[in-house]
């Protein structure tokens, strides 16, 4: 109607009073620049007035979508165009649903709602529209939402959305009408709405809450469940919903027509020869014959073929399969068809997000260089290098085709912070009060280079070290690290106590033999002093020279929170290179993590680590030598040392422990995870099984900015009467 008057009314003046244009003037415009509103007026300084034109640019104006009002009037042949810009939105907030900044930020862009943003009626009405969406997504059903708009002054507004959630709906049955070969038990693991259990705020019970935005897909899941057992006519149709409002209580209804079992009767793969003869392929499917068809073997196999022809360099390869079912007699054949296209070759790698990191540490991790043919697990493999280096929250690498034969890899990351300055401490009932405090940077002014400095504090420990690692000297495959040492020690037995003194350093090389494989040497030299307060005959001083050859392997999928793949590896230390102490040392660890999201669709993770370490007496060997067992780094649920020698002469040189734990989310947008873990443990002077010891509990993760943390609550199993038994520990810096 604005708009309309303020024609009309120009219209008028022109119609009178037809004129040459001397001057256009723009007035209250802030949105837009000057020059781009000069190109909107469809007119110009020495024009004839034109009521079409101006109509014409007062629409373009508000085609922006920045203005409430457009008027133009007209003083002696100078144009004027007069705006009411809409007001931006300085504040915005949500009451009574959501609290955490992270979940606000998410919801405001869902909602299409920012600071910053123009206000408009039509746009907070679809903010609303969104916010009510998300309410049913999480199951409230009727929920309310007021809008409050304040004027703060003439060109900004504060938005509030009052949220009065509506109850949660809560399914009391589930009916699975057809379903006779497959049960209620193995539903429920695909799907997300489920019936309530008896008790259902035990320990992993179902609540039976309504999850509106997973319902469109439940039966879709219950259908390829169905397809994993070889039911191939399986048809499940979408469920029928009963809400009765009055109790919020729900029925769903599942219909389900199953069909036959299909078992798999010939494989054949269609592949040129020239390329890869198809031959060397059927060994490895998941999928054979005589055995029960199941989809998601048959896309592993899918992907496996597809990744075996890729990595010749067949980036775009495509693998289409066919089933050609026999009712008969219940089988299926299934024929691969593989279209492997051109081979490509790397044009560039282009890099963004890296605001600190230098481009070089970046392409050393990425295993695929300009020039290179294209090879698919190089091209998996790289994401998991560079997440593996720590200095990234995130990486992406796409592809971007831009000929026939080359494309552009497309590297974007996000940084973590590397640096820290970390004050910390804790309790443990060993340790008793804790400091930890470190300053530390493991990418240098992102040149990748790691520099620490660290001190640990305790009633029975301290430790400080200085230290520098290159992981790539000079971009090569060599590495090198020197570190500075010191500390000193408490151990307590029931005849004495020693304190342990230590100073030193130590400095090693590397080199990369594989993109997984690690191996080099290191010297170390430390003058340790032991001192018994009830054994001073028994006080001794010696020096420690030695040299460490290791090997390493690492093909996890993250730095923090790996959900795939291996970490072991292996070193022999020998000492007696110049010093008193004379001995060998091997030490060998594993861990191994396996991520169970794409079988249960809940990110669990099954963790395994174990470690062995064996001491042979080459000419002298001293209670500090020796291995103990106890605490966080072996047996949870006994204090550090708990276990170890009581003299010089009986030094305990058989050493192995090992732990499985079951990690679940906690927060998962701050890193925060818990776990169950069972530990279990044995040492000897002679042989491993002279002291048998296990623990179990519960381990809350955090992995802060600063650092990991855990706060470990463990109980010791079937403890002896005077066991060094310890229920809660506290550590900074220390990750599974």
């Amino acid at each position: 109607m604005k708009l309309f008057f303020s024609v009309v009314i120009f219209s008028l003046s022109v119609i009178l009073n037809a004129q040459t244009i001397k001057e256009i003037k723009f007035n209250n415009l802030s949105r837009i620049s000057p020059k781009i509103a000069t190109e909107t007026v469809k007119l110009k300084p020495g024009d004839t007035l034109d009521i079409k034109k101006i109509n014409y640019s007062i629409k373009e104006f508000y085609n922006f979508g920045y203005f409430d009002d457009i008027w133009v009037e007209d003083n002696q042949s100078i144009i004027t165009f007069y705006f009411k810009e809409k007001p931006s939105i300085a504040n915005i907030d949500i009451k009574g649903y959501k609290t955490r900044e992270e979940d606000l930020d998410l919801l405001y862009t869902v909602m299409g709602v920012k600071k910053g943003s123009l206000y408009s009626k039509t746009r907070v009405a679809k903010a609303k529209k969104a916010l009510l969406q998300e309410l049913a997504k999480e199951g409230y059903i009727n929920s309310v939402v007021e809008i409050e708009v304040e004027d703060i002054n003439e060109y900004s507004v504060s938005v509030t959305f009052n949220v009065n959630k509506g109850d949660k709906i809560i399914i009391k049955k589930v009916n699975y009408h057809g379903a006779k070969n497959l049960s209620e038990d193995d539903f429920e693991d695909v799907t997300a709405n489920k019936e309530e259990d008896y008790v259902s705020w035990w320990f992993g019970q179902n609540d039976g809450e309504l999850k509106l935005d997973q319902l469109p897909y439940d039966h879709l899941r219950i259908n390829d469940l169905y397809y994993q057992h070889g039911y191939l006519e399986a048809k499940v149709k979408k469920p029928f919903l009963k809400i009765n409002f009055s109790s919020n209580q729900a029925k769903l209804d599942f219909f389900i027509k199953e069909g036959i079992q299909y078992f798999v009767k010939d494989i054949k793969i269609y592949l040129d020869s020239s390329i890869l003869d198809p031959k060397t392929l059927y060994p490895e499917l998941k999928l054979s014959k005589d055995k029960v068809f199941n989809i998601q073997k048959l896309r592993k196999d899918v992907n496996f073929i597809k990744t075996s022809v890729a990595n010749l360099g067949y980036a775009f390869t495509e693998v289409k399969y066919d089933l050609r079912n026999n009712k008969e007699n219940n089988t299926t054949d299934i024929i691969y068809n593989v279209i492997p296209g051109d081979k490509v070759y790397i044009n560039d790698i282009i890099i963004s997000g890296n605001s600190r990191t230098l481009d070089r540490v970046i392409r050393r991790n990425i295993y695929l260089a300009p020039g290179d043919l294209f090879n698919l697990t190089d091209f998996k493999d790289s994401r998991s290098s560079l997440k593996r280096t720590g200095f990234f929250e995130d990486v992406t690498i796409e592809q971007k085709r831009i000929a026939k034969d080359k494309m552009d890899l497309l590297v974007s990351v996000k940084e973590a912070p590397t640096g820290s300055l970390i004050v910390g401490g804790g309790y443990g009932s060993y340790d008793g009060w804790m400091l930890n405090a470190s300053v530390s940077d493991k990418n240098i002014f992102g040149s990748g280079l790691n520099l620490g400095f660290s001190i640990d504090y305790s009633k029975r420990r301290n430790i400080y070290k200085v230290s520098l690692i290159n992981p790539a000297i000079r971009d090569s495959k060599y590495s090198g690290n020197v570190e500075v040492h010191k500390s000193e020690s408490e151990v307590v037995s029931t005849d004495y106590t020693l304190i342990q003194k230590s100073s030193g350093g130590a400095v090693g090389i590397g080199k990369r033999l594989t993109r997984h494989i690690h191996a080099g040497i290191k010297y170390t030299l430390d003058k340790i002093t032991d001192e018994y307060d009830t054994k001073p005959e028994d006080n001794n001083e010696y020096i420690v020279s030695s040299i460490t050859p290791y090997i390493s392997f690492n093909n996890t999928d993250d730095y923090f929170i790996p959900r795939r793949g291996i970490i072991t590896g292996t070193s022999l230390e020998k000492a007696g290179l110049g010093g008193d102490a004379n001995f060998i040392k091997s030490s060998t660890y594993f861990k191994t993590f396996y991520g169970l999201e794409d079988q249960l669709d809940f990110d669990l993770i099954l963790r395994y680590k174990a470690s062995v370490k064996l001491l042979e007496d080459t000419g002298q060997l001293t209670q500090g030598d020796s291995f103990y067992l106890g605490g966080p780094s072996s047996v949870r649920g006994y204090q550090s040392y708990a276990f170890g020698p009581v003299s010089d002469e009986d030094p305990y040189t058989k050493y192995f422990a090992n732990t499985i734990e079951l990690s679940f989310p906690l927060i998962p947008k701050a890193r925060m995870r818990w776990s169950l873990f069972y530990d279990y443990g044995m040492i000897g002077q002679n042989k491993f099984t002279e002291i048998k010891k296990s623990g179990r509990g519960v381990v809350v993760e955090w992995y802060s900015p600063v650092g990991p943390l855990q706060f470990i609550f463990s109980r010791a199993i079937n403890p002896g009467p005077d066991d060094k038994t310890s229920n809660f520990e506290f550590n900074l810096g220390r990750s599974f």
